[in-house]
């Protein structure tokens, strides 16, 4: 127990120096060079439950010390990397996705550096060794571990019921209390935020939708395309232009930005939006992930709104994020998942290809008999982008650009599939998020993807509408969704 002692105020002092490396940092010019003292208070009592969980299981001092802080500065490593990539530092949420690192690693590592991806693999054999080389069966050492673990976390709960730390972190702002108080105080704080926070009231019942009373039942085919974003605005490049792009904003009923939060992932961010139509400000800390609570606001969703026969395609794994629970609960009557999808063949790729899922939709889409919903989660865009010629960026946006014209080949193949129906149709494109090439695209400020909307009457022509350009974020395109199947089409 002397040992243990001994050890922690120098274990504290090491953790602090690895948390002030987590970005964002605190300003250079700051009176205080540190984090705040109330989340050093937690930061220090988070360490100290850790120390008490790894000396109660292995009963060394030494190793429980090395363990702690060799997590703290996992954690400094995976935030900092994420910060670089996708603008933002570790959230609790992030944690909750372990399971699906594990199962999909590719979606994950290749935020990682090599030097790093090699640190994780090395370290963790080498951290379990020590931990059985060190392990000490004395029954002392092992209770007084479990002692300073449920001392931790009584002191937790009891500070965070008192001033200053019942009132930290009041509304979400990722960067500036990870600036403030520090990643672990960040992480817990948002953690109790998130799970004191409410679902939002269910919506009564259906919604009745004119549409419905069209003489042909009208078809909504909605695509989700993974990482497409506008080239020219990407790489500032006009001879880059899209023609399917180009071609849906001429025919468009409304096209513009769509606002998106996240950056080169969190797809579910904007999936969300889409489908359940709650904005971020609406959603408090339930915004990082708003998949986790999504079952409790299933009213609000938009196959639950239309009462219409709703399905949800996307050819991967329906359990990553939980969609074959979520979507169900959602209103989606179907769920056609990989199993309905090829694989790849030689020199297509990693994924199911943008051309197969215009097949797919465009195959269902001719087989609905009355009003269809049909969204679309597609994949082939995903990263990491081979480099094709070479290392180097511009080999990647070789390979970025490959698979977006694909993306944009699918749009066209989809406006020509639905005008050949001679139905009342809508169909919306939108990217999820911009891509993250490492060396050449950066997150920053402007994040925003495209969206258009096309509207097809009974007889498959272009209903040219308004031809508004109107900038929205997901639950306003949502909405404008809604509003505009609740509009009877033109006969």
């Amino acid at each position: 127990m002397t040992g243990t002692f001994l050890l922690f105020p120098g274990l504290v002092a090491a953790s602090l120096v690895l948390d002030g490396l987590v970005r964002p940092r605190r300003d250079g010019d700051a009176r205080w060079p540190l984090r705040s003292a109330a989340g050093m208070v937690l930061h220090m009592l988070l360490v100290a439950s850790g120390l008490g969980l790894f000396l109660a299981i292995c009963g060394n001092p030494l190793a429980s010390a090395i363990l702690t802080l060799a997590l703290v500065a996992l954690f400094t490593v995976v935030s900092n990397a994420k910060h670089t990539m996708l603008g933002e530092p570790l959230v609790f949420t992030d944690l909750v996705l372990v399971g699906a690192v594990l199962r999909h690693p590719q979606f994950y590592l290749s935020a990682l550096s090599p030097v790093q991806k090699g640190a994780l693999v090395v370290s963790g054999p080498v951290l379990l060794a020590l931990f059985a080389w060190l392990f000490v069966g004395d029954l002392g050492a092992h209770l007084a571990g479990a002692l300073l673990l449920g001392g931790s976390l009584l002191l937790l709960r009891l500070v965070l019921a008192v001033p200053p730390w019942n009132g930290l972190a009041p509304v979400p702002d990722l960067d500036g209390d990870v600036r403030r108080h520090g990643l672990l105080a960040t992480l817990l704080l948002y953690w109790l935020r998130w799970r004191a926070t409410a679902d939002p009231a269910p919506r009564t019942s259906p919604e009745a939708v004119a549409a419905m009373t069209a003489a042909r039942p009208p078809l909504a085919v909605i695509v989700q395309c993974e990482s497409f974003a506008d080239p020219v605005e990407l790489f500032g490049d006009a001879a880059l232009e899209l023609p399917g792009l180009a071609r849906a904003r001429a025919d468009a009923w409304q096209w513009g930005n769509l606002n998106v939060s996240g950056f080169g992932a969190y797809t579910m961010r904007t999936e969300y939006g889409l489908i359940f139509g709650r904005d971020e400000e609406e959603l408090g800390f339930r915004r990082f992930d708003p998949f986790l609570t999504a079952t409790g606001e299933a009213s609000h969703a938009l196959p639950a709104r239309l009462a219409w026969r709703s399905l949800f395609l996307h050819p991967h794994d329906l359990r990553f994020y939980n969609r074959h629970r979520i979507m169900p609960a959602a209103g989606f009557a179907e769920m056609v998942g990989e199993e309905h999808f090829a694989p790849p063949s030689a020199g297509e790729g990693r994924y199911v290809t943008d051309a197969a899922m215009a097949g797919t939709i465009g195959d269902l889409a001719r087989d609905s008999a009355g009003p269809t919903l049909l969204y679309a989660v597609t994949i082939e865009n995903h990263g990491p982008w081979a480099p094709e010629d070479g290392p180097g960026p511009r080999d990647l946006v070789s390979s970025y650009l490959r698979l977006v014209r694909n993306s944009d080949a699918m749009l066209t193949a989809l406006l020509d599939t639905l005008g050949g129906l001679g139905r009342p149709a809508v169909l919306v494109f939108f990217g999820d998020h911009r891509p993250s090439i490492p060396g050449v695209t950066t997150p920053g400020p402007v994040r925003h993807t495209p969206y258009v909307i096309v509207r097809l009457d009974a007889s498959g022509a272009v209903e040219a509408g308004e031809r508004r350009r109107v900038d929205l974020t997901p639950a306003q395109l949502h909405h404008a969704i809604h509003d505009l199947l609740a509009t009877p089409p033109a006969e």
